[in-house]
């Protein structure tokens, strides 16, 4: 333990930049070979397969996305409660916040898949299928179910050790689960011939292969935290510490969820199916930028947590900006990138002449403010990370349910499909005004518990 205290202790001493970076670099790399696999997945979909099944592999994200926020809601909570008691040297929390997590991402997962398993048809067809993409898209999401929970608990797992001060280690974990479905997809989808039923099969086995890599970690006797005797039964405090903080992250992705419903019905109302798939490919390319700011989170998120807890403001302010202008970059090269060549990313994955004149118009416009949206999710982290759980929760939802949803029900009318593709910059623009407003407030507040500020 003597070894894992001293990790921790850097969290408060060693310079902010090289901790971000130390910190950073793993996830961001795990999150790039989860991205890519994804990523090429899908371009062995499309290109196997066809554009129907692009068009039912996107009518899955929804359903996909309700299970995703339901495993981040104990996951990103948990991770955040982590690095808060561990920087105020409360270890039995910690380990009381590891039990319980465990417990609670199984019950989600027997509701979520009972609920899924009995109505798929039926929650599909409300998501947007088609009768010509229904087929994949029931062939895919039923093969994927029973991989869920093990997606939820390694994903969770992940987080918790990257908190608890092994960033390499979570990203060794990552690439496992990557390198695993990357060897296996081409294979069940081509060699055995098994279409989109094979990609489901492949992301299951890859994920139970890094889950247990994850799960192994917390038994070995070196861990800052580990499975024991007396941290499984439910405490009230810990489980609503959790889901306080996790409720921002979670209610993102059950947004992303509904977003992605009305994305997929107004698109198949004024583009059909072809509108619908052009969805999918701009997703997954966001997608892909997205996660790597989301890997920059992850490593932010112990750095601001833990100097939260140990009252070394001045550091998480560092730590917030470093992660904002990295994330900024990178969006900006891929709005720079996804407006300049829109017609190559969606020849990547398919060769449908149509698809990609559709698909290379959605871009054109969609991605037009797609520069800011690292700042968005940092300040979103940012709260998450410091236990503000109210302004988190705001902030995720003021880009996809405040602004993005009305713009999609009004803007279609006036522009057709066009329209759609137009409410994307259009909220982007508005959520940074308002994510702005609320990180200026916010420092201005901490400058006042601080002097070093």
């Amino acid at each position: 333990m003597t070894d894992s205290i001293r990790k921790l202790n850097e969290l408060a001493t060693e310079p902010v930049g090289r901790l971000l970076w130390r910190y950073s670099l793993p996830a961001v790399v795990g999150m790039v070979v989860t991205s890519l696999y994804n990523v090429i997945d899908r371009i062995f979909i499309g290109r196997g397969v066809g554009a129907d099944a692009i068009a039912g592999l996107a009518i899955t994200f929804p359903v996909m996305n309700v299970a995703t926020a339901l495993g981040v809601l104990v996951g990103a909570g948990a991770s955040a409660r982590v690095s808060i008691m561990l920087g105020a040297k409360d270890y039995r929390g910690a380990q009381m916040v590891l039990g319980n997590s465990l417990v609670m991402i199984v019950i989600n997962a027997i509701a979520y898949l009972t609920v899924f398993g009995l109505f798929m048809d039926n929650i599909l067809v409300a998501f947007g299928a088609s009768a010509q993409s229904l087929p994949y898209a029931r062939d895919f999401l039923m093969y994927l179910l029973p991989g869920l929970l093990v997606m939820n608990l390694s994903f969770s797992f992940n987080n918790i050790m990257r908190a608890s001060g092994y960033p390499v280690r979570a990203m060794v974990s990552m690439f496992i689960g990557a390198g695993s479905n990357l060897v296996l997809a081409p294979v069940f989808i081509f060699w055995l011939g098994m279409g989109i039923r094979g990609a489901a099969i492949a992301t299951d086995i890859a994920m139970t292969i890094s889950g247990i890599f994850v799960f192994a970690h917390f038994f070995r006797p070196d861990s800052t935290l580990r499975f024991t005797r007396g941290i499984y039964r439910l405490r009230w405090h810990i489980v609503l510490g959790i889901v306080s903080i996790g409720a921002a992250p979670s209610l993102v992705n059950v947004a992303g969820s509904a977003i992605n419903v009305i994305i997929n019905t107004t698109l198949a109302r004024y583009g059909g199916d072809a509108a619908v798939a052009a969805a999918g490919i701009f997703t997954t390319y966001t997608s892909l930028l997205t996660m790597v700011v989301i890997g920059i989170c992850q490593g932010m998120q112990p750095i601001v947590g833990y100097n939260y807890g140990a009252g070394l403001y001045h550091r998480l302010r560092r730590a917030f900006w470093l992660a904002t202008g990295a994330s900024t970059i990178l969006c900006t090269a891929g709005f720079v990138f996804g407006i300049s060549c829109p017609g190559l990313i969606a020849k990547a994955f398919t060769v449908d002449g149509f698809l990609i004149d559709v698909t290379a118009n959605g871009l054109s416009i969609a991605l037009v403010m797609f520069w800011c949206v690292g700042f968005q999710i940092v300040s979103t982290n940012f709260f998450q990370s410091i236990g503000q759980a109210g302004k988190s929760i705001f902030l995720s939802l003021t880009r996809q349910v405040l602004f993005l949803i009305p713009f999609l029900l009004v803007l279609p009318r006036h522009s057709g499909l066009d329209g759609v593709w137009t409410a994307f910059p259009v909220s982007d623009a508005f959520a940074t005004l308002v994510t702005s407003a609320m990180i200026v407030w916010q420092f201005r507040k901490i400058s006042r518990l601080s002097p070093r500020l």
